[in-house]
């Protein structure tokens, strides 16, 4: 994705809150990272990693029940997400 395509996205994009990013769930990801603490990705290369963020493993596209179904949440650090999940996602 271009600089430009990524720009336009974004202003298309709800903001955080409209996805459901709010207090709830920052108190849920909290609990679930400190119940989680270590990257699942990191883990498989047998790496030790701190998780940061907390992944929708099937992207929720705004469906509430998949959104907080934690058996669809996966543990990552930032590195992962910002690196192999998102190019998984491309490829969706």
């Amino acid at each position: 994705m271009t600089r430009e395509h990524n720009r336009r996205h974004d202003e298309r994009r709800p903001s955080a809150r409209a996805r459901g990013y709010n207090h709830e769930w920052r108190k849920a990801r909290l609990d679930y990272l400190a119940m989680n603490p270590h990257c699942r990705e990191c883990s498989k290369a047998g790496v030790t990693r701190l998780a940061t963020v907390v992944d929708h493993i099937i992207p929720h596209r705004s469906d509430k029940n998949l959104f907080w179904h934690r058996a669809n949440w996966q543990p990552l650090c930032a590195p992962c997400h910002n690196s192999i999940k998102q190019r998984q996602e491309r490829n969706l």
